[in-house]
């Protein structure tokens, strides 16, 4: 089911690992993006999209994780964007012959075999230093960062003051650091991150996480703190206080402090 949560966007959320997928309406179709997850969802989510009688006129992936580059031929066959980096990544999985079994074996077991892949990470980059998403509905700013995950980018809704805000400022998942490429500060390029969609604050009135509940007014920067507070603790080694995590995590997202304590041990 499609919610309104401003003029001209709304979310559908998958709800196994509460997903938002955001269309953005435009005047001939809508902007689609980091739609999932499963089969089900995909083709409730194109049964609304054609009782609005718009198609799919573009989509987005605001990074490469398997969760943010799915795709369904119910959607149609819009060009779908992401950074170039974001779509480097992409297709350097699907060089893999094996990258279906991998990503197979990357799917939780309750959606297992019910992930449609065959239009996976068909991702088109943009090249570095775009600014917007090339589309002729409302202007949709990217704002890339090296948060989380190589190539993410956030997108802001300009005139709708609505951040699109991929895998941060979620409000059931601590912040989870890239070190996959062992290469990089992970720690530092979070906080790089979040300074950058800090810098947006300003013209946002509402968030909305890639995971998670839709964030309004002061919880904006509330969320940015609240991740701050969190990779400072990381960094510092100290135990966070953080309402995620814990006896204040919400049921059945304790599971979330299994992802913490892996980060604070490989960081340590």
């Amino acid at each position: 089911m499609l919610t309104q949560i401003a003029e001209d966007v709304l979310v559908h959320r998958s709800e196994l690992l509460r997903n938002n997928t955001v269309v953005v309406l435009g005047p001939a179709g809508v902007l689609l993006v980091d739609p999932g997850l499963t089969g089900g969802e995909m083709a409730c989510l194109a049964a609304d999209l054609a009782g609005l009688g718009l198609p799919v006129v573009a989509g987005f992936a605001t990074h490469p994780d398997w969760d943010h580059v799915l795709w369904d031929a119910a959607l149609g066959a819009a060009p779908r964007y992401g950074t170039d980096r974001c779509a480097a990544v992409a297709a350097a999985v699907l060089q893999d012959p094996d990258w279906q079994a991998r990503a197979d074996g990357m799917l939780p077991p309750e959606i297992a075999g019910d992930v449609p892949l065959d239009l996976y990470g068909r991702i088109t980059g943009l090249p570095a230093g775009t600014a917007r998403v090339p589309w002729e509905g409302p202007a949709v700013r990217i704002v890339e960062h090296p948060a989380h995950a190589p190539g993410h980018a956030a997108l802001l809704v300009e005139d709708r003051g609505v951040l699109l805000a991929g895998d941060m400022l979620s409000d059931v998942f601590v912040p989870m650091l890239d070190d996959a490429t062992g290469d990089n500060d992970p720690v530092a390029d979070y906080l790089v991150g979040l300074e950058r969609l800090e810098a947006v604050a300003g013209d946002v009135d509402v968030v909305v996480p890639g995971h998670g509940s839709v964030g309004r007014g002061a919880q904006v920067r509330g969320r940015i703190a609240l991740d701050r507070a969190y990779v400072h603790a990381l960094r510092d080694r100290r135990d966070p206080d953080d309402p995620r995590l814990g006896p204040s995590a919400e049921p059945g997202w304790e599971w979330v402090g299994d992802i913490h304590a892996a980060q604070a041990q490989r960081l340590g």
